[in-house]
């Protein structure tokens, strides 16, 4: 689902997010599988909250997964240069509040209507969707 924000911060426009029934790190470690298992390459996991407890503040469990295909990200950025903004792909694995475990990317129509992506090219934008549905609905 794409949500808005809705004032308590868990809201963007063009973010989709979902809620894992797995622990953080079950979650985190299935994705990475199944972005290895599809040939693209996980160029890092950023630890957020590792960083902030390296400066003596606290943070729910928050990483991003960093992943992208050159293959594929590269005719996207000599079409659209900007593009490069926001790749490779990432996508963010968090915990709430509540302690449930979210799962957050951003939506594939999002990045083609900011970047005026003509729709026969924005295939490999939706790669974040299906990896999340693969890891969280067990494919």
């Amino acid at each position: 689902m794409t949500a808005s924000d809705d004032g308590d911060g868990y809201g963007a426009d063009g973010v989709e997010t979902r809620e894992s029934s797995l622990p953080f790190e079950t979650t985190l470690e299935r994705l990475r599988d199944v972005i290895e298992r599809r040939g693209l390459r996980v160029f890092d996991v950023i630890d957020h909250q590792a960083a902030a407890v390296d400066v003596g503040l606290t943070l729910r469990p928050t990483r991003v997964i960093v992943f992208g295909s050159p293959n594929a990200g590269t005719p996207l950025m000599v079409a659209y240069p900007l593009l490069a903004l926001e790749l490779p792909l990432r996508i963010l694995v968090w915990e709430a509040d509540d302690g449930r475990v979210r799962v957050s990317h951003l939506a594939a129509d999002a990045l083609a209507g900011q970047f005026r992506i003509d729709a026969t090219m924005i295939g490999p934008l939706a790669a974040p969707a299906v990896i999340v549905s693969d890891a969280l609905d067990g494919g």
